[in-house]
């Protein structure tokens, strides 16, 4: 008897030891699903905080390579596009691609996208070969040039330097504001049937989006130095642009007489736009042999063919 008492006494003991033994059990389940929830839930906020970042720097490094070519804030040059056209070639199936010849050439260019009609129908294209100009007293041109950041861009058209803020010239009472300038070889202008080894376009708008071009002709001779300053930043791939730290100054590209041509014209690139105000400087700069010889082995020839002058009315500075 006394034995079956100790018996059922160790059965109870063991029975509420396997009760407890499971309750903490549970307990222990309970508290490891909870940490295995809190644990999924750090992950999930750990890569979500990830991919915030991840999206964050891709946005910002999208943010560096735009301040590399457009930093307006302190000065520093803007994007701008030779004579208002694409700095970028697309295939040709795309109706962008354009050249200076072959099938996407300039006799082409009115043809392969219908947004660039006007280099076939225009009645005021450029360039011209300047004629017959009417001798006035034409006012000054007030150039407003002054030290600027800048940057090069081989835009697989030709040698293009986007400068910064705060140039400008005025003109019968109209501001225009320097976006950039460009080169061609051999010079698309003529004067009255004589061709120069290259040309610089300085292209101007104002707030009304109204364009103007400086054209500045080029002959071989006395090496530049503002010229030289571009050739030394040539961007090494195209349409890749190049900053460098230190600044130019565009008056340096201006001849020493300051009387011109002007007339209404275009853009010599698609898409051809008219109502352009040319103003051709009357005098040529000079670089070197060796200056002019960097640029043809970029660009042999990009030049647009001269255009007929369609009777339009030509002013000359006494």
């Amino acid at each position: 008897m006394r034995t079956l008492t100790i018996f059922f006494l160790c059965l109870g003991v063991c029975s509420s030891a396997l009760a407890n033994e499971s309750k903490k059990t549970d307990s222990m389940r309970v508290a490891e699903l909870a940490r295995a929830a809190e644990l999924a839930a750090m992950r999930a906020r750990h890569d979500q905080i990830e991919n915030e970042v991840a999206g964050i720097t891709r946005l910002r490094l999208a943010e560096i390579r735009r301040e590399r070519s457009v930093r307006n804030g302190d000065g520093r040059p803007r994007n701008a596009t030779q004579d208002g056209s694409p700095t970028k070639s697309a295939p040709s199936d795309t109706g962008t691609y354009w050249s200076y010849e072959g099938e996407a050439g300039p006799a082409r260019w009115g043809k392969i996208n219908p947004a660039w009609a006007k280099c076939d129908s225009g009645a005021r294209q450029s360039p011209i070969d300047i004629r017959d100009g009417i001798k006035v007293d034409l006012e000054t041109v007030a150039f407003n040039y002054k030290p600027s950041y800048f940057n090069v861009v081989d835009n697989g058209h030709t040698v293009q330097v986007n400068v910064g803020a705060g140039n400008s010239i005025t003109l019968t009472g109209r501001t225009y504001e320097l976006m950039e300038f460009h080169f061609h070889r051999p010079a698309e202008e003529k004067l009255d049937g004589r061709g120069f080894e290259m040309v610089a376009h300085l292209v101007h708008k104002d707030q009304e989006g109204r364009v103007a071009i400086v054209a500045v002709l080029i002959e071989s001779g006395s090496p530049h130095g503002l010229v030289q300053t571009v050739w030394n930043n040539l961007p090494l791939e195209k349409n890749d642009p190049l900053t460098p730290t230190i600044t130019i100054d565009t008056n340096q590209l201006l001849p020493q007489h300051r009387e011109y041509y002007t007339f209404m014209g275009s853009l010599t690139t698609p898409p051809c736009s008219e109502g352009v105000l040319w103003i051709v400087m009357k005098e040529a700069i000079q670089i070197s042999a060796q200056q002019i010889a960097i640029f043809a082995r970029l660009y042999p020839m990009n030049a647009r063919p001269i255009q007929p002058s369609s009777g339009r009315l030509i002013k000359e500075s006494n």
